[in-house]
């Protein structure tokens, strides 16, 4: 059975549709990994989610209860990440750390230090001096200092620098080892595409794809670097091709997967000296999905 899912989720704002039918299912023990540009629908399901917010229609559901109904249930079994932390201004890091830990009813306190020294936060500062960032470190100590099992995370790395990204990356990746399932919600694609196991692409209040990564990256193309013996003068006639840049006697381009073997027999006859292939990243599956779109990222 899924650890989460939604069904037809539809959650209106007067005249507004902030979600149009959102279907999402997540396995016990997976990376799940939900982008989309700020303004998609991403925080307004996880507030469904988290029985904040009611859904207009539809269903959400957390390890089998009702996220609405059975709000506090659910809640001793999850840890929540917000993209903005507000914290008490007189209470100090770790003060807030240890009271979030108590009330999850557990007590890693270990864990705890370690989390603090991984993230070189300060414990001892009021929370009123604290920056942005380490707003968010609190945060995520506290999740991660508790044994939850659902880790549900919405823009979580919003404000760290590049150095406690990784740190937060490497929390993750100890959650999945020892069993937990992750959500995590967000429009840093290189940070999904390290951890996720499957995403789901929200625009608009719809989800318009989800798979693995290596599924979605049927719907894009591959990066290719050529350097050829002879010039390649019809190649913008081949189909599958899209977006030749030319240096000297080196192209790129863009190939549609399912056109690369004809492509390449026709690239052959001009003498490959060099050949370059990256798949494509999750950017370019992104921008595929919103290019042209009244959502653009």
């Amino acid at each position: 059975m899924p650890i989460l899912r939604t069904s037809n989720l539809i959650k209106r704002f007067g005249n507004f549709t902030a979600l149009d039918g959102v279907n999402i299912e997540m396995n016990e023990g997976e990376i799940f990994g939900f982008i989309g540009p700020n303004g998609a629908g991403k925080s307004t399901t996880i507030r469904i989610l988290l029985g904040i917010l009611k859904a207009t229609e539809g269903e959400a559901k957390i390890f089998g209860l009702d996220a609405w109904k059975d709000a506090v249930e659910i809640h001793k079994r999850i840890a929540y990440v917000p993209g903005d932390v507000n914290l008490w201004p007189n209470l100090t890091g770790g003060e807030v750390i240890d009271l979030f830990v108590k009330l999850r009813g557990s007590n890693h306190k270990s864990r705890r230090e370690e989390l603090i020294k991984k993230f070189e936060l300060d414990p001892t500062k009021k929370c009123r001096t604290y920056s942005k960032g380490n707003r968010q470190k609190v945060a995520l100590v506290s999740a991660f200092s508790s044994d939850a099992d659902l880790y549900i995370l919405d823009e979580p790395t919003s404000g760290l620098d590049p150095l406690m990204e990784k740190v937060f990356q490497e929390c993750v990746m100890d959650a999945k080892k020892a069993g937990k399932s992750v959500l995590l919600s967000s429009h840093i694609l290189s940070e999904v595409e390290k951890l996720c196991d499957r995403v789901g692409i929200i625009r608009e209040g719809k989800i318009i794809e989800t798979g693995s990564l290596n599924e979605l990256r049927h719907l894009t193309r591959l990066n290719l670097v050529v350097e050829s013996r002879q010039p390649m003068p019809k190649l913008h006639e081949i189909k599958g091709v899209h977006d030749i840049i030319q240096k000297e006697q080196t192209l790129s381009f863009q190939v549609d997967s399912e056109e690369l073997d004809n492509v390449m027999k026709y690239i052959s006859q001009f003498g490959i000296v060099k050949l370059e292939s990256s798949p494509p990243t999750l950017e370019d599956l992104f921008m595929r999905h919103y290019e042209g779109s009244r959502g653009e990222a």
